[in-house]
């Protein structure tokens, strides 16, 4: 009789218990994250010499869970969130460089079409004026697209902080959890739902941050960041904070609060795309839109010196950009100063590089690779050191260890500006001219002449060429000098060629320009430098860097798009694979609440019999 009520008791007991983990999951159907419960019975064995068992009980409380499947969502969750971070920050930069009527290439055609205009009619202001404006413009849209990258720079250190508050607080809360899961295990079993709040933590966590984790046999799981660097263990968190760089004081990157900087071995997530975009997008887009501002400036000026103007004075800078970064560690014992100086366009390059000092020499390297650069020179102002077109000056005072930062082209952009404002000053002209001796015997012709060196000290002065005979000839009585027809003649920085035959006696003038408002040759060498080769060792053109920057802007935005498009699939897939294992299905739940409300109306009725047995007995041995 006793075992008869115990049984139905137990029973009632077991399918109470089913029903409540029945409608838990009926309840979170739409919780995120939430896993699945399934209530296990087993028999309660019999006692003693009794044939029958004492009905059944809850052995435990399954949560339905598939690590790999949680570990594949929380992976996918990081490359997700850091290629979703790494393209939105990359289109703004691939939309500012070609943003049609309004980009920096534009706005370079639209300077050269101008020039064009100048060469067309040299002697009329209202076109240099329209240069001047468009020069003015092009200067303006350098300014402003190195505004924007600095928008970006500062929206990237936004990024990271918003991240690391992110980051600790939920570091913390997975400390907590820890705790209270290994506290809830000393009972048995640890509670599903704290485990389910420590799985979607960990999913968060990886939405800002690749983490992996290693669970202890007391089921606290501990947090690793940055390929092994502890962020939670048990039930203590590790705080991250934000740190200056050390040659960029404005850029952050991050450290644990209490020890050394770690921002080169974080990847994944949002932390991941920032960094990622700011070291393969957003450096290599300023550097190359500097050297390109560089590149603009340097040719144009050199050209710009060979002509004179409508006054018949020697043509000056047209532009200036801002000087090369040489930045010191802020762990720099020394104090040597060092000056960066652009030497030479051509083999300028768009990379960065770091000095060092190690007590006894300079060395230079790449500041991506850590590649070595060879330098020449000893670094003194008389004999400095030269390397991939810079020159660099250093200073008494370094110490053992020391290091600079050298970025040449930075800082191009933001400071390029346009140095002449009066349109009579543009020197469209040339600076020397050639002439033919009307009693020459011959039919030779002596050029216009251009100018191959325009900081030679005897440019303007007036030089004879005199031929002794169609072979030889002197200038200014020096020579003879050998001659074959079409050699070019050069001299005190300009060359002329000879067309026809000369004869003894023909005489040849070069001299200064000063009568040059309608000549339009030094105009027509500056609108030709558009697509000359200035940069990467006369390979490129003016024209060619800025489409080579848009279009590796544009396929690295292009890749970020596809593989961003790629990985939110995949991420769908591994979260629909754990719902399929560990989501609530209502249909199947609606079956099992049926099913064990009819069990636990059986199990009353078993102890309802009971009682009626009981009560019959009670009643049987009164009478």
């Amino acid at each position: 009789m006793t075992d008869f009520l115990t049984s139905g008791v137990s029973g009632l007991i077991a399918f109470q218990r089913a029903l409540a983990t029945t409608s838990h999951n009926i309840a979170n159907a739409n919780t995120v994250g939430f896993s699945r419960q399934q209530a296990l019975l087993a028999a309660r064995p019999a006692r003693g010499t009794a044939m029958s068992g004492l009905g059944t009980e809850v052995t435990s409380v399954r949560r339905i869970y598939d690590q790999y499947l949680v570990g594949q969502v929380q992976s996918n969750t990081s490359s997700f969130n850091r290629l979703d971070a790494f393209h939105r920050l990359a289109t703004q930069v691939d939309d500012m460089l070609a943003g049609g009527g309004t980009s920096v290439g534009t706005m370079l055609q639209d300077f050269f079409n101008a020039l064009d205009t100048v060469a067309d009619d040299p002697a009329a202001l209202i076109t240099r004026e329209a240069m001047l404006g468009q020069a003015r413009a092009l200067t303006q849209r350098f300014d402003q697209a190195e505004s924007r990258l600095n928008a970006l720079d500062r929206d990237v250190n936004s990024r990271i902080t918003n991240s690391v508050s992110e980051i600790n607080a939920l570091a913390q809360s997975l400390a907590d959890l820890n705790s209270q899961i290994v506290a809830s295990s000393f009972g048995g079993q640890a509670s599903n739902d704290l485990l389910d709040q420590r799985d979607n933590l960990l999913t968060e966590l990886n939405s800002h941050v690749s983490v992996t984790t290693v669970t202890q046999d007391d089921g606290a799981t501990n947090v690793f960041i940055g390929n092994g660097l502890v962020l939670v263990r048990g039930g203590t968190s590790e705080a991250l904070a934000t740190t200056q760089n050390e040659f960029e004081p404005s850029r952050l990157g991050i450290k644990f609060a209490d020890g050394a900087e770690i921002t080169s071995r974080l990847s994944g997530g949002e932390i991941g795309g920032a960094l990622d975009f700011r070291r393969e997008v957003l450096d290599p887009a300023r550097n190359a839109l500097g050297r390109l501002a560089n590149g603009i400036a340097a040719t144009l000026n050199q050209q710009h010196r060979a002509g004179i103007d409508l006054t018949g004075s020697r043509g000056g800078d047209l532009f200036a950009t801002g000087a090369p970064v040489s930045q010191a560690s802020s762990f720099n014992a020394g104090s040597a100063p060092v000056t960066t100086t652009i030497d030479d366009i051509a083999t300028l390059t768009t990379d960065d590089y770091v000095l060092r000092y190690d007590g006894a020499s300079w060395s230079l390297e790449n500041s991506d690779t850590g590649v070595a650069v060879p330098m020449t020179g000893t670094g003194t102002a008389a004999d400095p050191f030269r390397a991939n077109g810079l020159t660099i000056e250093v200073g008494p005072g370094a110490a053992a260890g020391d290091r600079y930062l050298i970025r040449p082209n930075s800082n191009a952009a933001a400071g390029m500006e346009l140095l002449v404002s009066d349109p009579a000053k543009i020197a469209a002209a040339a600076a020397i001219i050639g002439s033919t001796s009307t009693s020459n015997a011959g039919d030779a012709q002596v050029s216009a002449g251009v100018v191959v060196d325009a900081e030679h000290p005897d440019l303007l002065n007036s030089v004879n060429i005199v031929f002794i005979d169609a072979n030889n000839y002197q200038v200014d009585g020096t020579g003879p000098v050998p001659y074959a027809s079409g050699d070019p003649i050069i001299y005190n920085g300009w060359q002329v060629e000879i067309s026809g035959s000369p004869q003894a006696g023909d005489t040849f003038t070069v001299s200064a320009n000063t009568a040059g408002s309608a000549d339009n040759r030094n105009a027509l060498l500056l609108s030709g430098l558009q697509s000359a080769g200035a940069l990467d060792n006369g390979s490129s053109s003016l024209s060619d860097s800025f489409g080579t920057l848009v279009a590796s802007v544009g396929t690295v935005t292009q890749f970020a798009a596809i593989n961003r498009d790629a990985q939110q699939v995949l991420l769908a897939d591994s979260e629909q694979a754990r719902l399929a294992v560990s989501g609530v299905n209502l249909d199947e739940e609606a079956a099992n609440l049926l099913r064990f409300e009819q069990a636990y109306q059986a199990a009353a009725q078993v102890i309802s019999v009971a009682d009626e047995l009981f009560q019959t007995l009670i009643g049987a041995v009164r009478r």
